[in-house]
């Protein structure tokens, strides 16, 4: 009988972390995935593949004009893209699986910890480095879609002037960064609150809007007005 010596094989390598998240996010959560731009590191400070040397999101940014109509939930699709190019952030678009309500870390850590006490309903929350210029890091609350339209007319009701507060929506047209994509600077996207089975049905932004605009008026943010609004790139 033949005897096969397998001792000296080398093992399978595992697949790169981006490329099994950017497939467990099309193929679990049915969420729309399309690959954004990646850090390049040769032998010098890393830079993103744009190479632009005033890229506001170095690293973690749409890569085409038709981003938008490119991205998909085809597995097969996705794994070929991050086979291709296994470094590249993922991006989610928002307005359509989900809309996002934007906050500063520390007011955002200040409303989840509200928000469980309540017993509130939460979806999957992001952690993400701000975009250059801006300082500090970002909370994103997944919620239903529709959070861009009704985000206004909530502020009023608890009496707050829209755009008086460092808490923005996102919606179509625009979009979220992934964990574990990774910015310049050697900072990384991170769940907060992670995708579970448990939190796979989303709030609407009612139910969040009051808890996040409290913890911003508790902690003010130094961000000016005109650089709140969400950044997205067409």
């Amino acid at each position: 009988m033949l005897h096969v010596d397998n001792s000296s094989l080398s093992p399978e390598p595992d697949p790169p972390p981006l490329l099994l998240e950017a497939v467990r996010c099309a193929e679990e959560r049915h969420w729309e995935v399309v690959p954004g731009a990646w850090l390049v590191e040769d032998g010098g400070p890393a830079h993103c593949s744009c190479d632009d040397p005033r890229c506001a999101l170095p690293g973690a940014h749409p890569v085409g004009a038709d981003w938008g109509q490119l991205a998909s939930v085809g597995a097969e699709t996705v794994r070929a893209w991050w086979t291709e190019h296994p470094e590249a952030s993922i991006l989610l678009p928002t307005g359509r699986a989900f809309d996002v309500l934007d906050v500063p870390e520390v007011a955002g850590c200040l409303a989840l910890a509200r928000m469980e006490r309540m017993g509130l309903q939460l979806g999957p929350v992001v952690a993400v480095p701000a975009a250059r210029g801006r300082g500090g890091r970002r909370l994103h609350f997944l919620v239903l879609p529709g959070a861009v339209a009704k985000l206004p007319e909530l502020l009023r009701q608890i009496g707050c002037t829209p755009g008086g507060l460092d808490l923005v929506a996102r919606g179509e047209g625009d979009w979220v960064v992934a964990p574990p994509s990774r910015f310049v600077g050697h900072a990384a996207a991170l769940w907060a609150r992670p995708p579970t089975l448990m939190n796979r049905w989303l709030p609407d932004a009612t139910e969040l809007v009051s808890p996040l605009a409290y913890a911003c008026r508790r902690e003010p943010s130094t961000v000016p007005p005109a650089q709140r609004a969400p950044a997205a790139v067409h």
